[in-house]
């Protein structure tokens, strides 16, 4: 529904003086461009997912190759003492 009020109003020098304000009860529309933001926004979140998700397994990664290497850093360690024993051994003549 449009409703136009005009107001008439008189200065004190007689002028006269009117004003047409329309109202109109019209839903603004809009529903197209919340839905476009929504999808975008749920593209961003998926993509961030995606990308953290990533990293995160490029993290475990290179935290399981420290680990294999410091144990392999053990194990050359272990023969490096027991091969000193055998040559301590073969030494004191034990």
């Amino acid at each position: 529904m449009t409703e136009e009020r005009t107001t008439v109003t008189t200065d004190e020098h007689g002028n006269t003086h009117s004003s047409t304000t329309v109202y109109t009860d019209r839903k603004e529309g809009g529903g197209a461009g919340k839905w476009i933001f929504l999808v975008i926004l749920l593209v961003a979140v998926v993509g961030g997912i995606i990308v953290l998700n990533q990293m995160g397994g490029a993290e475990i990664a290179k935290d399981n190759a420290v680990a294999e290497a410091a144990n392999e850093v053990g194990d050359a360690a272990q023969s490096v003492g027991e091969a000193a024993e055998d040559v301590a051994d073969e030494v004191t003549g034990g």
